[in-house]
């Protein structure tokens, strides 16, 4: 079977793209490569396509001509689209119908899009469900949310199937330590731990001690990556074996707060290294923990690494592979 990976040199698209390749599966990835890199693509080919350049993308479809597509690309950070709300919309937004556009070009009857909790917004209860209200208070999730929109009347109007995913926070990197997350500016708690625990960032920042939580900090559900690509190819089979479209939220039902992940990295490394305190960060929720009942139902997602220990220490054990090159 052919897959199309867009973001496939991204974080989450490398991983994915690993566990198609050791699965046997014909796999493609298409990346603009402005967060990702061609080291990180472990199998099959790499065209350097931006989705916002429809005849290039449209080109790639035709010829691959793949059976599914799933689809990562997309700008992610909420503090930058707070600063940048356009960039988000054209790229998220846009990209999505370009690609969708493609699709119906290509004959592609299979879609597993790649979104985000930071749709809910503020949520009313915990943990979050599917059928929960929809209100971002950021941009990022707005341009997630307005895609979802469109794949859903996409799907209306020409028969596709698609399976949206809504994740948490995803963190960890690939247990053998073959790939793992990069970033120019990290924004990711864990992250941004582990690269102070490594020594290339001086210190870690704790936006908010305020919130109505146990310590003040906010609360995320944190979710290991290779679960999180496990999930998007239980939802690919789901769909291939006649399973009707729809939404699943991915995360374990578990949420710590910015503090106590600190304090698990500082355990995990042996490093007890500097945290200051700033204001809270613009479109930040108090809280986000899924309940992912449905997908372990209906997609028989079976998460293997919901420990928060072993996610720092695959991040960990990456970042200082990484860094030692």
């Amino acid at each position: 079977m052919r897959i199309l990976v867009t973001g496939g040199a991204g974080y989450i698209g490398s991983h994915m793209v690993k566990l198609l390749g050791e699965g046997g599966y014909d796999v493609l990835t298409v990346d603009n490569l402005s967060e990702g890199s061609p080291q990180f693509v472990l199998y099959g080919a790499l065209r350097v396509v931006d989705l916002l350049n429809f005849k290039a993308l449209e080109e790639v479809l035709l010829e691959f001509k793949p059976h599914a597509v799933i689809h990562f690309a997309a700008k992610v950070k909420v503090p930058e689209s707070v600063k940048k709300p356009l960039l988000y919309y054209e790229n998220n937004l846009m990209g999505t119908v370009n690609l969708l556009q493609a699709m119906e070009r290509a004959g592609v009857k299979y879609l597993i899009f790649s979104s985000t909790a930071a749709v809910y917004g503020i949520p009313q209860r915990m943990p979050v469900k599917e059928e929960d209200p929809t209100n971002p208070i950021n941009p990022y999730g707005w341009s997630k949310l307005f895609a979802e929109r469109a794949i859903r009347d996409y799907s209306y109007s020409t028969g596709i199937k698609y399976a949206i995913l809504r994740y948490f926070n995803v963190a960890g990197a690939d247990p053998e330590g073959r790939i793992g997350q990069v970033s120019k500016e990290p924004t990711h708690l864990i992250l941004r731990a582990v690269k102070v625990a490594t020594g290339q960032i001086p210190y870690i920042e704790v936006f908010g001690a305020d919130y109505n939580t146990s310590d003040g900090t906010c609360i995320r559900d944190y979710v290991h990556v290779m679960d999180l690509c496990e999930a998007h190819l239980r939802a690919l089979e789901h769909l291939i074996a006649g399973g009707e479209s729809d939404v699943f939220n991915i995360g374990y039902g578990r949420g710590y707060t910015v503090l106590e992940v600190i304090n698990k990295v500082k355990e995990v490394s042996k490093v007890d290294f500097e945290v200051r305190y700033a204001s809270r960060r613009e479109g930040d929720p108090p809280a986000l923990v899924a309940d992912s009942t449905k997908a372990k139902e209906i997609l028989q997602w079976k998460p293997k690494y919901d420990d928060l220990e072993f996610i720092i220490k695959t991040a960990l054990n990456w970042e200082r592979k990484y860094i030692n090159r």
